[in-house]
């Protein structure tokens, strides 16, 4: 049974150093989410999803990695309302709760897939991160960059 294990655990640490390694020659700055990957495992209903995937391990090889090659890696605060923010106008739901995978922007009228909209604010963030920290500027095709 432990060679099964091992096996699995050698074939995921192989397709994340594969993926890693594709997504960061393919870039020069790769924006995540800080996410509280410790707590989340905490969650007896989620710890197992979630150690499956390998999250942490993946930022860390996508980290040594863009180091090597002078690249970044930009962290956003786990905070941040990525999926309650509107991608488009910035206006910000009070409340989202967790199993609304679709929503409308009541300011500009906007369809956003969760997943999508939220992708988009941490991408517009990291731009946003990049530009007020003294980077270099970031053109971001087709965005609509979160207002200051």
């Amino acid at each position: 049974m432990a060679n099964v294990y091992e096996r699995i655990a050698n074939s995921r640490q192989d397709f994340l150093h594969k993926l890693s390694r594709k997504l960061v020659d393919e870039s020069q700055v790769i924006v995540v989410e800080n996410l509280n990957v410790k707590g989340m495992v905490k969650n007896r209903l989620l710890s197992k999803s979630i150690s499956d995937v390998g999250w942490g391990m993946f930022v860390n090889f996508m980290d040594y990695k863009l180091r090597q090659k002078s690249a970044k890696l930009i962290e956003v605060d786990r905070f941040f309302p990525s999926s309650k923010t509107c991608s488009c106008c910035g206006h910000i739901v009070d409340s989202l709760l967790l199993n609304i995978r679709e929503w409308d922007c009541l300011n500009c009228k906007t369809h956003h897939d969760c997943d999508s909209n939220a992708a988009l604010n941490i991408r517009n963030e990291g731009i946003r991160i990049i530009h007020f920290g003294g980077g270099n500027p970031v053109s971001a095709e087709g965005a609509c960059l979160r207002p200051d």
